[in-house]
């Protein structure tokens, strides 16, 4: 065996025997989702992860793969403010591109490489409770505030993990579309991070980790900070050196290790075998966040 490999297994088994029978919830989205080959690996990763005693738990978005189909069949997307208005044709899109075609594509692939994947929406088993999401746009001092309706886009209100633990205690791995149920029925769209986060804290997770299309949190430089807890992270939003898309994975970042959650990783999924970077060597390749 090449000795560089051996060096590298030696390396992993301290932080495999740190995180045996731990649960990591994992978030998947942006390019990771999309080429292929960053697909396969991270098939892989989670079959090996529930294969040396981690129990990973998968929550997937699907924002390029809705807007392909609703583009497809001619339904235009509305944006406010950065928010895609859902009505119920777009809801109905929504929830049959996650809750069927990605969510099943990404259990397929995890089976075909070993693992026992099992494909859920929020609304099986009562998992993701949510209502409407209201969004309070406030221009300045002197303007009154703009309420957006944002129609079927939800925040969550509960979780319900029985089902999780259930499956994972029985060597399955859980992977999740992010769709949750109102009190009547109606069914929500709702941001992955945000859902990932609730799900981390409902098990208790002993880590979260979010793949995005970044390194992480740099710094004023530019450069990759490896570690960041609660305090210093705030007080980077308030002088805006943490700003534009990663603000939201900061907040539910924040909110997940105040309940709960040891540690959040911020890492960039367009790296390969990038789960297995982070969590089996000392260096990792992202942001630790850490209360």
């Amino acid at each position: 065996m090449n000795p560089n490999v051996a060096d590298i297994l030696i390396e992993a088994l301290p932080y495999i025997r740190r995180f045996y029978g731990m649960t990591i919830v994992i978030k998947y989205g942006g390019h990771a989702m999309v080429d292929e080959q960053l697909k396969e690996d991270f098939a892989r990763d989670i079959v090996l992860m529930k294969f040396v005693g981690l129990n990973p738990v998968i929550v997937h978005g699907g924002g390029p793969q809705i807007n392909q189909v609703l583009s497809q069949m001619g339904i235009k997307s509305t944006f406010v403010r950065g928010m895609r208005l859902t009505d119920q044709p777009t809801m109905d899109v929504v929830e049959m591109v996650l809750g069927g075609k990605v969510n099943k594509a990404i259990v397929a692939q995890i089976n075909q490489h070993g693992g026992k994947a099992v494909g859920l929406s929020g609304k099986d088993g009562g998992l993701i409770l949510a209502k409407k999401l209201h969004i309070v746009f406030k221009k300045d001092d002197y303007t009154p505030p703009e309420i957006i309706d944002t129609g079927l886009v939800g925040e969550v209100t509960n979780i319900k993990p029985d089902i999780i633990t259930t499956l994972t205690d029985k060597g399955f791995i859980p992977v999740i579309a992010p769709v949750g149920a109102g009190v009547s029925g109606e069914t929500y769209n709702i941001n992955a991070d945000l859902v990932a986060a609730s799900i981390a804290m409902a098990l208790s997770a002993g880590r979260l980790i979010l793949l995005t299309d970044v390194d992480g949190v740099l710094d004023a430089s530019g450069d990759l900070i490896s570690s960041i807890d609660s305090a210093t992270a705030k007080t980077m939003m308030d002088n805006e050196s943490i700003s534009g898309g990663m603000i939201p994975k900061i907040e539910c970042s924040l909110e997940a290790v105040k309940n709960g959650v040891e540690k959040v990783h911020i890492i960039n999924g367009k790296k390969r075998h990038s789960l297995l970077l982070e969590l089996f060597t000392d260096k990792g390749i992202g942001t630790e966040v850490r209360k």
